[in-house]
């Protein structure tokens, strides 16, 4: 069973900080430019030295519900080639779900349910994750829902554009 990529929440809060300001076209400091490999159209690549690992990711371009913490949520397609770990899909959901709601990514007409917490969800295996990522390179958006802790619905759409280039990139950067 795949297992939820290796790194703490503050390594996703950096991976949001990190995207949000390449997407928004600020300027990054240097600190955070280190390790960008390149935006693809709303998605980007990066490298992590750190660890020995590189990730394709994005942000929602949209959610639904207004509560929604968009700046928190992400997709992720990460790679740790030492640890012969690669594309694996992790989300970080806008808002917190209700434990006992199931998560489903739909993509190029086909639909997964993820394993997950309250606040994440990965693929089953890695049979799943190439499944998905085959899905995603054939569509143009995907969603990902769940029902919140508040009883209303979870949506969380991402545009695709870009995101074969990002994942790709990511991958090449890990070889």
């Amino acid at each position: 069973m795949a297992k939820r990529p290796d790194g703490s929440d503050m390594k996703y809060r950096y991976i949001s900080l990190i995207i949000a300001a390449a997407l928004a076209s600020v300027p990054l400091s240097t600190a955070m430019a280190k390790d960008l490999i390149g935006i693809y159209q709303g998605w980007a690549a990066f490298a992590e030295p750190d660890d020995a690992s590189c990730y394709a990711i994005a942000q929602p371009t949209e959610v639904v519900g207004r509560d929604s913490q968009k700046g928190n949520s992400a997709f992720t397609v990460g790679f740790w080639p030492e640890k012969y770990q690669n594309y694996q899909i992790y989300v970080r959901f806008s808002r917190d779900r209700s434990s006992n709601s199931i998560v489903t990514l739909s993509a190029g007409g086909r639909r997964f349910r993820l394993d997950g917490n309250r606040t994440e969800a990965w693929a089953k295996d890695q049979r799943m994750n190439m499944a998905i990522i085959a899905a995603m390179r054939a569509s143009a958006s995907m969603s990902i829902t769940s029902i919140g802790r508040d009883g209303r619905a979870i949506v969380d759409v991402y545009r695709l554009r870009g995101a074969a280039s990002a994942i790709d990139s990511a991958a090449l950067a890990c070889k």
